[in-house]
């Protein structure tokens, strides 16, 4: 279970792993125009619902980011039987597999929530958990984004994983963030392919 850098490089460096769940939305080509600027790379989670051959996912893949998986529609996997966690997540690995032509290497729980079963499908599949440190909230601050840089910044520390989301008040925020982490001395990575 993956939840800060430290957990696959015990090399100290001031760096973090920005990532996205619930796309791919309608803010996804903003969020990469953002990043693009910035030159940082980024995780997104997708759930298989949403992803279809004419979302902007190429696109991601060309601007050299990583696609990890985010179960078919966002269900609690602890309220599932093993039966149906190993259905929900061999279809999303697989959807985004045929789609992409990547291999996925990485899936993120919807809300976090695992049990013993999900541990042991994605070790079946070969595919990590990969969790987060620092929530930045963003699906809590869709009138006040700014609460969004503050939470970040203030519990942010070198191999931190970000979570956001494909938000509208993410985009709103996100150049600022980049801007200030940066400032404090950040840099952005990806995990290990």
């Amino acid at each position: 279970m993956w939840t800060n850098k430290r957990d696959w490089d015990h090399h100290s460096s001031k760096s973090l792993i920005l990532t996205f769940d619930d796309g791919p939305s309608s803010v996804l080509v903003p969020i990469l125009d953002i990043l693009k600027k910035h030159e940082v790379k980024a995780m997104f989670f997708w759930q298989s619902r949403l992803l279809h051959k004419h979302r902007p996912w190429k696109r991601l893949l060309d601007d050299d980011h990583l696609i990890g998986g985010h179960s078919l529609r966002h269900r609690d996997l602890t309220r599932l039987s093993h039966e149906e966690q190993l259905h929900d997540i061999t279809s999303n690995k697989r959807h985004i597999e045929q789609l992409t032509g990547q291999q996925m290497k990485y899936f993120r729980p919807p809300y976090g929530q695992f049990n013993e079963d999900t541990l042991e499908v994605l070790k079946m599949l070969g595919v990590t958990p990969f969790l987060w440190e620092v929530a930045g909230l963003d699906w809590e601050h869709k009138e006040s984004p700014v609460h969004i840089v503050h939470n970040i910044l203030n519990y942010a520390e070198d191999g931190s994983v970000i979570l956001l989301h494909e938000l509208k008040q993410t985009v709103t925020i996100l150049d600022e963030l980049i801007t200030d982490l940066k400032a404090e001395g950040y840099s952005f990575e990806l995990p290990p392919l």
